[in-house]
């Protein structure tokens, strides 16, 4: 299963919305990267290994499950989690990519891979429409976590 789609950030239309920055939104992408607890609550512990300004591996527990992924940081740009196959898991991969068509106009770009072959694709096709549903609201929710953090001043720069 291949799978993207587009989140608004900043709806230049309505006055009413507060605008949050590039920075802004990239520092709340790699906050959702180094505490994922804070954007899903279904994660029960997180360990980060090998963390640089690059990226990180981490090993994330769901109950008794535990699953390692590589993230990678490409500043201001792009976030790429790749998960390697794993026990039962199959390798999988998300790009959180940050799209700006025209200033202040940001998007974030949410592409997802599972890693299925075609047949695949077929045989799962209807579990799939309802996985496809659960990373979009799981992925507007991140926006909105972040719109939050930004309003409350929690995504500013730090001082020098």
């Amino acid at each position: 299963m291949k799978f993207e789609h587009l989140v608004e950030i900043n709806d230049l239309s309505n006055p009413m919305i507060a605008v949050i920055n590039r920075e802004q939104l990239w520092r709340g992408l790699v906050l959702r990267a180094e505490l994922p607890k804070m954007f899903v609550s279904y994660i029960d512990d997180v360990s980060i290994s090998d963390h640089s300004e690059a990226g990180m591996t981490r090993t994330l527990r769901y109950g008794e499950l535990l699953v390692t992924d590589h993230v990678r940081f490409t500043q201001f740009e792009h976030i790429d989690y790749e998960v390697p196959a794993q026990n039962e898991i199959p390798r999988s991969s998300l790009r959180m990519s940050i799209e700006e068509p025209q200033p202040q106009a940001l998007f974030v770009r949410f592409s997802y891979d599972a890693g299925q072959t075609a047949q695949e694709d077929v045989e799962n096709e209807m579990y799939d429409e309802y996985r496809k549903s659960a990373y979009q609201e799981a992925d507007v929710d991140t926006i909105r976590i972040i719109r939050e953090l930004a309003e409350s001043g929690r995504l500013d720069a730090l001082p020098s």
